[in-house]
Formats: structure tokens, sequence, C-alpha cells
């Protein structure tokens, strides 16, 4: 079994981690951390240095975790704005990868991914958004989303909604997403502030108000929907997974710069027990999640994703990111939380909440496991 990433996806890795150390200033961080400011030119430098390139996934794989290594929220806010365009290329019609999906790709337009609903959260098939089908055949789209990524800034939205009642106990059926334009009379955006983490990116509250959908703008079939969402999410959760590694590798090496300089300073503490025991066990925790989050990519890059591969290295993954940054902001003390690891550790807490909380990841596995005859 070969461990080793191709010459090609090193290279990326490599390129990566020289633009983060390059355009990710301090400054910039602190700047756009603070100012709750999407990076929009570094957004476009990424794309023109070909980060975001669909067809190169084990590159976007191996950039997301770099540039987060570096800086979270703007590393994140880098490589977002193709947000859910997984969607189209996978269930979109020829007219709405044309219309929407072609100028993300060329860097023209943004996009986002409208699921959650602030009764819903992660009940996917509890959402209260609704479509109303027209004589004409278009839709009348009411309701709300919250904490949506690239909300305030997007041109249009991959938008889940309930079009019709479900059959008793079969909720995730009666779902069907469309494409919402923000330009759409009816739609508006209010971004969210004061967020506990990844400051950089915009969110946003959405709300709809007799939005005219038109029938084109359907996304596969009509009542289908929920399978798109869950197939995205085997996409999606391997990229979080990427992000969490590289908040806990940058926590880490955080803490080997602080150890040198205790070390040079004539400090005992630098080397001892206690120092040596947190870089074990830190390091240790973040190659098994790497192992279990490029384990699940490999799966998924060759269109056979492992549901149970994809939940067990995104839940793990985020946890060891809360689990290092904590730790290591606990030993630093006074030293750490007048640094940036105090905006890391506001970072990696997200991990374990979006695309899917770290609760839920657990029970996918476990039922999984249970259908398998695995868990037994």
């Amino acid at each position: 079994m070969d461990f080793d990433l191709p010459e090609d996806v090193v290279a990326m890795k490599k390129k990566a981690a020289e633009f983060a150390a390059r355009e990710f200033t301090a400054a910039a961080a602190a700047e756009h951390d603070e100012g709750e400011k999407y990076p929009d030119e570094i957004r476009r430098k990424a794309f023109r240095e070909g980060f975001l390139d669909m067809g190169n996934p084990w590159g976007m794989l191996v950039a997301m975790e770099e540039f987060c290594r570096v800086d979270p929220g703007l590393g994140l806010s880098a490589i977002v704005p193709a947000f859910g365009s997984e969607i189209l290329m996978l269930f979109g019609s020829d007219f709405q990868k044309k219309k929407y999906l072609e100028p993300v790709m060329h860097g023209e337009k943004m996009s986002g991914f409208a699921v959650t609903d602030s009764g819903a959260g992660s009940d996917v098939a509890g959402i209260s958004a609704a479509l109303t089908r027209n004589e004409d055949g278009s839709y009348l789209l009411n309701g709300q989303k919250i904490f949506i990524t690239n909300g305030g800034i997007a041109d249009h939205f991959y938008l889940l909604a309930r079009s019709s009642p479900p059959p008793p106990e079969k909720r995730h059926r009666g779902l069907t997403m469309v494409v919402v334009e923000s330009a759409m009379e009816g739609f508006r955006a209010t971004q969210l502030k004061g967020k506990l983490g990844m400051r950089a990116t915009n969110t946003a509250e959405l709300t709809f108000s007799n939005v005219r959908i038109p029938a084109e703008n359907v996304i596969g079939e009509e009542g289908k929907a929920f399978y798109y969402v869950m197939t995205f999410f085997n996409i999606s959760r391997i990229y979080v997974a990427a992000q969490a590694l590289g908040i806990a590798q940058g926590a880490l090496d955080r803490l080997t710069s602080y150890l040198a300089a205790l070390r040079a300073s004539g400090s005992a503490a630098a080397d001892g027990e206690a120092a040596q025991f947190l870089v074990a066990e830190v390091a240790s925790r973040i190659d098994a999640a790497r192992l279990l989050t490029y384990r699940a990519a490999s799966y998924l890059f060759k269109f056979t994703p492992d549901p149970v591969a994809t939940s067990m290295a995104k839940y793990y993954a985020a946890e060891t990111a809360t689990y290092a940054v904590t730790r290591i902001l606990e030993f630093m003390g006074a030293d750490g939380v007048t640094t940036d690891m105090e905006r890391f550790y506001r970072d990696a807490k997200i991990m374990e909440i979006w695309e899917g909380t770290s609760e839920v990841e657990k029970l996918i596995v476990a039922r999984m496991l249970k259908e398998k005859g695995e868990g037994k």
C-alpha cells in the first residue's frame, strides 16, 4: 500500500503553502477577521493561480489544508466561491450548467449552498422553506435560510425547499432543489456578524417572499433532492476534514515555534515532559485524522464514495482540530491568547458543527455499520 501522494499533488501542496505564506499576512488575517470583511482580492488571486479547479480534486483538498494551516478564515474564503457547484455538476441540466456553473468555474460569479433552516439545523428533512407551483409551471418560494456561506455575496444559490407534503414516516420525500438568483425580486440577504469564528467568510440569513422560480431552475427531479443533498455532503465533508487538518497542523506549527523560542530563552519548559507529551499527542492525532481523510478522499475521487469513511474522517478531523488548539492554547497560557492562536481557537469549533455535526457523523457511522453487520 502506497502512502505517498503523487508528484503533482505534492507540487500543488507546496504551491498552496507558498501562496498562503505570501498572501495570508498577519495584517490581512487580522483585518478581515476583525472587520468581518470578505477578502475578495485574495479570492481572485487564488482563482488565477488555479487552486479552484474541480477537475483536480486532490489539488483542491491539499490546497484547502495548506491554506487553513496559515489562516482558517482567509483559507476558506479563498477556495469557497464555488460552494455547492457539485450539485449542478452531478444533477444539473445542460442549460443550468451553461448559465450558472460555467461563470463560477471561470471566476466571474460566486455560488452558495442554501439548505439550513433555523428550525431544522442538522435535520435536513425538517426544513420549512416552501415551493408552491404556479399554473404556468413556475414556482413561488417562501421562507428563510440561516448561516449560509457566501450568503451576502453569491450571485446564485442551490437551495433546498419542500415542494409537497411528505408521506407518513418518509419525511425525506417531497424536497426539491432549485437555483435562486440573488437578483430575483423578493430575495433578501442579511449578513450575520459577531460569529464565533471564520469571520473572514461571508455568512448571511436569506429570506424569500414570493420569489418566482422558473421551471428550468429545478435541479434534477422534483421531490428527489434529499438524495442530492446527501450525495453532496459525501463530497463536502471531506473538504471540511481537510480544513480541520489544516487548523490542527497550524496549531502544532505554532506550538513548535513557541517551544523553539522558549528553548532559545533558556527555559527548561521547552523540553519538559508536558511539552513533549503534548507534541506527541497532537501530532499523532493529526496523522490519524489525515490518514482517515485521505482514505475517504481516495474512495470519493475514484467515484466510489464510502459514507462511513467520510463521516469518520469528518468528525475525527474536526474533533482533532478542537483538541489541538485547546490543548496548545492551555499550554501557552497568556502567551497564546495574545497571538493568532486565539483566532485559531475560535475558528476550530465550527468544524464540529457545519456540514453535519460530530454527533450526526457518529450516528451515520454507527447506523451504517449496524446495517452491514459490522457494529455488533
